[in-house]
């Protein structure tokens, strides 16, 4: 089976070369909805879709990471299961974050991409190589954003984000056979 999906080719030229991607959390890989119990636990949705691009940016060699203001055991699960190891939990302040992450693998601004919702994302966004947002992200989000995904927050924009990037670096094709054998 050959690959169906298609990008323009400048799209793809901005993507190429990303080696790490930083993800916001609540309104990217959730649909922005904070659902909290009586005794205080913090509920989130997470799309399996997403996880899946995630798994595959780690077989693809990217290295994925999440930056989030919030921080629940929720989280911090669902995290652990991607196997995403360079997070910061609790930062409203992302951009020292973001490149407290490149120092420790040896990477720069022109080699990472972001993808976020909201204004505390713009910093990361505006210095990232390759900047993606969710179709239901704030607007100044949106006009600072490289790819703006057909899917909303939580609900497969995470995939299409991590599917531009897997076909800009040449392993989407690969990944896909290896997936039909």
């Amino acid at each position: 089976m050959n690959p169906i999906l298609t990008f323009p080719p400048e799209l793809l030229l901005k993507a190429q070369g990303i080696k790490l991607i930083i993800f916001d959390v609540d309104g990217v890989l959730t649909d922005g909805g904070v659902y909290v119990s009586e005794a205080g636990e913090t509920f989130k949705r997470f799309h399996s879709l997403d996880g899946h691009g995630i798994k595959l940016l780690l077989r693809a060699g990217m290295t994925p990471a999440v930056i989030t203001g919030r921080d629940s055991q929720a989280l911090r699960v669902r995290l652990s299961e991607l196997g995403i190891q360079h997070v910061h939990y609790g930062t409203t302040i992302k951009r020292p974050a973001a490149e407290a992450i490149m120092q420790s693998l040896g990477l720069d601004w022109s080699q990472t991409a972001a993808m976020g919702d909201d204004w505390p994302d713009l910093p990361m966004m505006k210095r990232s190589a390759f900047a993606c947002a969710p179709a239901n992200a704030h607007p100044e989000v949106i006009a600072v954003a490289d790819f703006i995904t057909q899917r909303p927050g939580g609900a497969g924009a995470v995939r299409e984000c991590c599917d531009v990037l897997l076909v800009a670096s040449g392993r989407y094709a690969q990944l896909l056979h290896e997936a039909q054998e």
